[in-house]
């Protein structure tokens, strides 16, 4: 997936703006080490340095992690895959948010080495998308290619249900302290065109096996085929499910 690291920031900011009760969550205590797993631009790992922790900020984009340095000089930012990065001493916490469900290759990994960066007792503080999530926006898009003659593209996400990602992290030894699945509608404020905008951010990838001459045309109809679920009045909504957890590693 290639990130487009500017438009991330400035038409999709509600993704760290949305964090923020995570990072209640966490709640982290100075001379706390956090590592932050898909951290993007930092917004959300400089808010927990500003609570006085040491913050580690992982993310598999260059790009991001670039624009991470430049935004917060004083942390530390490195690029990472979450399925197996290792770190040289043991964090207290780790933090992800809206970033796990991109981690799809194998979900089991990623909590693996989740663990082995922990400290016994250390807490893993998440939130990603959960079973449900953009249930109308990918409906659109997977009709939208059928209608084009086009091979059903292999969506890059992993959206588990609340039951799912407690037994894998059940299993990979970590005790769950909260879970919650729930819906959060998200207006989709700088998308002057709509669901067309959020697949050209968050499925762009997909874009790449369509002919050019296609790829207008093709959003176009997932806009059509989008627009009775979720567009109102006020614009755009995006139809997200949350799975939002804390647990602590045995």
């Amino acid at each position: 997936m290639r990130w487009n690291a500017r438009a991330y920031d400035s038409s999709f900011g509600y993704v760290s703006a949305q964090g923020a009760p995570l990072v209640e969550l966490l709640d982290p205590q100075p001379g706390e080490r956090v590592l932050d797993l898909g951290c993007g631009t930092g917004v959300l790992s400089g808010e927990i340095a500003v609570r006085g922790a040491y913050v580690l900020g992982i993310d598999g984009s260059q790009a991001m992690i670039e624009t991470a340095i430049a935004q917060f000089p004083r942390l530390d930012f490195t690029v990472g895959d979450g399925h197996d990065f290792t770190v040289a001493q043991p964090f207290d916490a780790v933090f992800s948010n809206a970033a796990l469900h991109w981690m799809s290759r194998d979900p089991d990994a990623v909590i693996d080495s989740v663990r082995e960066a922990l400290r016994p007792g250390g807490r893993f503080v998440a939130e990603l998308g959960g079973a449900g999530n953009c249930a109308a926006l990918t409906s659109a898009m997977l009709t939208a290619w059928r209608e084009h003659g086009l091979r059903e593209p292999e969506l890059p996400w992993y959206f588990p249900s609340p039951a799912e990602y407690a037994v894998r992290l059940e299993r990979a030894g970590f005790t769950l302290r909260i879970l919650e699945h729930f819906d959060r509608p998200t207006p989709l404020d700088e998308c002057p065109n709509g669901a067309a905008d959020w697949v050209r951010m968050f499925a762009g990838s997909l874009l790449d096996g369509v002919p050019p001459a296609t790829v207008e045309p093709l959003l176009r109809r997932v806009n059509e085929l989008a627009a009775p679920a979720l567009r109102h009045d006020s614009g755009w909504m995006a139809d997200y499910v949350r799975l939002r957890f804390a647990a602590v590693r045995h």
